[in-house]
């Protein structure tokens, strides 16, 4: 008579023979069934019985490379559609977003792409989407552009699979999510992994979210014109201040040195120089930059730059329309190139109590920038590139600018250039007048002699 014990054993064989796959025979692999001359003849696939299982692990690790544990509060039930200091009233852009996103991440059906300032909200929305949709087992890759590139460029030789294996899987992953889009580093190299990644979901119409804090024309063009497509592209632009630290709430700018400058650089305490006889030509470069900065100051619109020598009046009519705008209410920010530009480096020191995207987006988005002595700053590529990236988000936004410079049109910047010579946006003055300085030199000169 057959054992208690002998009875559980061959239930428990029984069991676990039922548990093996009758397909792979428990190893997990299989081989098709294929003619010898077939290119897949003998290539092991994963058998049906572990996809889930495979799915999964992907899932997971994919969820730790995107770093989503870091955003896991950002979610949409924690996402305040009020935005910051808006008295609890709904902000029109953000609720849109909101809705948008949620109903996205319902149907992942073409791509999102969310547009704004620093810190209005983008991320945590695209965060609430990768976030819903990994919870529902969907393979989510949500990486910054730069993070995305490094990450891509850790593979070549340094990673556990080949820089082949990780390109596709950036390019086919259900669903992508590139936070900051126009921060990273635009490298040749950059530039082209990452138009090639863009236009294989574009062409394939996969699933892709998008922010960034950057216009359409800063992107390069074969990126941007994808991002214009209607019939794929949900465009949202949010209009809300920075939830972290809204600078632009203050009441003075930290960095405009507007209130230092001596009230004396008004339109009243200007000299026409009248009394200098100076040749016609010269004195009428004075009266119309002078004229041209008054009827400025009454109406700001685009951009006056105001050119010449050391000494001629341009930083007094440059300042005399900053404290103009100022007595009516607004805070203008004037600052000398370099200073503003120590400003920005300053905020990457470990004591800096404000951050460099929030300086950064305050110079940028400011009613009104005035910019004294462009030209004089260290020419280095961060400073350029700096320079541009403010000058040519106010150009595409015509946002009134005023700039000075001793330096010649040949002497700038070609990019920055280009959109002084736009008449469209631009009014350019030359003055043309010697320097105060030397005028007061020469008299002293001529008096001693006599």
């Amino acid at each position: 008579m057959e054992t208690s014990d002998n009875t559980k054993k061959k239930k428990n064989a029984a069991a676990d023979k039922a548990d093996v796959c009758p397909i792979c025979g428990g190893i997990g692999y299989v081989r098709r069934d294929l003619p010898v001359d077939d290119p897949n003849f003998g290539i092991l696939e994963v058998c049906q019985c572990q996809k889930e299982n495979y799915q999964r692990a992907s899932v997971q690790r994919l969820y730790q490379v995107s770093n989503l544990q870091a955003f896991k509060d950002m979610t949409f039930e924690g996402f305040d559609v009020c935005g910051h200091d808006n008295q609890g009233k709904t902000n029109k852009t953000l609720e849109f977003a909101y809705n948008t996103a949620k109903n996205y991440a319902g149907h992942l059906n073409g791509w999102l792409l969310l547009m704004g300032s620093y810190g209005c909200g983008k991320t945590h929305l695209a965060a609430a989407i990768a976030n819903q949709v990994i919870s529902l087992g969907v393979e989510t890759l949500f990486l910054t552009v730069p993070d995305l590139l490094d990450w891509l460029r850790y593979s070549f030789g340094t990673a556990d699979v080949s820089y082949e294996e990780r390109f596709e899987e950036i390019k086919n992953v259900r669903l992508l999510v590139l936070d900051d889009l126009g921060t990273q580093n635009a490298t040749p190299w950059a530039r082209e992994k990452l138009f090639q990644i863009i236009n294989h979901r574009y062409t394939q119409r996969l699933p892709t979210v998008i922010t960034t804090n950057v216009s359409l024309s800063e992107i390069d063009e074969r990126v941007s014109s994808r991002l214009q497509d209607r019939e794929l592209v949900i465009r949202i632009q949010i209009d809300a201040p920075d939830f972290r630290n809204p600078l632009q709430d203050s009441a003075a700018s930290p960095i405009s040195s507007l209130a230092h400058i001596s009230d004396h650089r008004t339109f009243d305490k200007f000299s026409a120089r009248k009394n200098e006889n100076l040749p016609a030509d010269e004195q009428k470069s004075l009266d119309g930059a002078f004229y041209a900065a008054q009827q400025f100051a009454e109406h700001p619109d685009g951009w006056l730059v105001l050119m010449g020598t050391y000494g001629t009046g341009k930083t007094h009519l440059a300042a005399a329309i900053g404290h103009y705008r100022a007595a009516l209410g607004d805070d203008p920010i004037f600052a000398v190139v370099p200073d503003l530009l120590d400003h920005l480096r300053a905020t990457f020191s470990p004591t800096s109590t404000v951050s460099y995207d929030n300086v950064f987006s305050q110079i940028r988005t400011a009613p009104l920038l005035i910019l004294d002595d462009l030209g004089t700053q260290n020419t280095t590529p961060w400073a350029r590139e700096k320079l541009f990236q403010v000058l040519n988000f106010r150009y595409e936004t015509r946002l009134p600018t005023v700039i000075t410079t001793t330096s010649s049109l040949d002497e700038i910047d070609p990019r920055i250039r280009s959109r002084m010579l736009d008449e469209r946006v631009c009014r350019l003055y030359k003055i043309i007048v010697p320097a105060y300085k030397t005028q007061a030199a020469s008299r002293k000169t001529i008096n001693k002699k006599a």
